[in-house]
């Protein structure tokens, strides 16, 4: 690699320059917050889009810095699936704000604040974390669903004459047992139904214990579990790795130990 490029390599790396792609990532925010005040628009509406275009610029040169740094290995920049993104959002970017596509762009000038999360090494490790949740969620939103259905089927039947408005069919009866997992005044629910079945409580306090406390601590367990492996993983990359010398002081350590261990065998025996 070319003394220059490894200079170039080291300018993308460096605090300073991932800070400022913070700060315009902040501004483009603050300019995208603006412009939903029609006061803003109509007196600086020019000096927004200006700023946008100055912004996209930025990223532009932003990711023409980083190809450039590890060319011609673009494996290198491709492959990570960040710097994916944030190509693709640049990309989306350079769509015209006007005509048909001019709804588009300016969802995908949104995209552009979501960049924030590429650039924070924390929120990118958050965000790895809930990736990796995903095929374990699935387990625990199958034993979830399970539970729904059953007491949806349970709670039509005993309730769907006295409180036709939220047990009155199954997906009635799904509603409303979404709505008491979320604890939204699903005590009134409850109440109503205690009118007709006085013991109805231990329905509704059973399903509250199972499908709010058991499940979501079970999310949570897991995400919490997954973002452990993360940050291993993570600390695994950000380690130097071991030069020559290092490897053989370490086999040089392992030796004298091995050697400490047969003398102490030596004489036990």
């Amino acid at each position: 690699m070319p003394q220059w490029q490894q200079q170039l390599n080291k300018l993308v790396n460096t605090s300073l320059f991932e800070r400022t792609i913070i700060g315009l990532i902040l501004f483009n925010a603050l300019i995208l917050g603006l412009e939903t005040d029609t006061t803003f628009v109509e007196n600086y509406g020019q000096w927004f889009e200006l700023g946008h275009h100055l912004i996209l610029a930025a990223f532009i040169i932003e990711a023409l810095l980083k190809i450039t740094a590890v060319a011609p290995r673009l494996k290198l920049y491709f492959g990570d699936s960040w710097n994916l993104f944030d190509f693709s959002v640049i990309v989306l970017s350079l769509l015209p704000a006007t005509g048909e596509l001019a709804m588009v762009a300016r969802l995908a000038r949104l995209l552009r604040v979501l960049r924030l999360i590429s650039a924070l090494p924390e929120l990118r490790l958050i965000v790895a974390t809930l990736m990796r949740s995903i095929p374990s969620m699935g387990n625990i939103m199958l034993l979830m669903s399970i539970i729904f259905y059953i007491y949806a089927i349970a709670g039509y039947h005993l309730f769907h004459l006295s409180d036709p408005q939220h047990w009155g069919t199954l997906g009635l009866s799904l509603l409303t047992l979404f709505r008491i997992v979320t604890l939204e005044d699903w005590t009134d629910v409850m109440y109503t139904a205690m009118e007709v079945l006085p013991y109805a409580w231990i329905y509704f306090v059973s399903f509250v214990v199972m499908g709010t406390f058991v499940i979501i601590n079970l999310f949570i367990a897991m995400v919490l579990n997954n973002l452990e492996e993360a940050k291993a993983e993570r600390l695994a990359e950000l380690r130097p790795p071991l030069s020559q010398d290092d490897l053989l002081k370490e086999l040089a350590d392992t030796q004298q130990a091995l050697i400490r261990l047969r003398k102490h065998i030596e004489k036990a025996t």
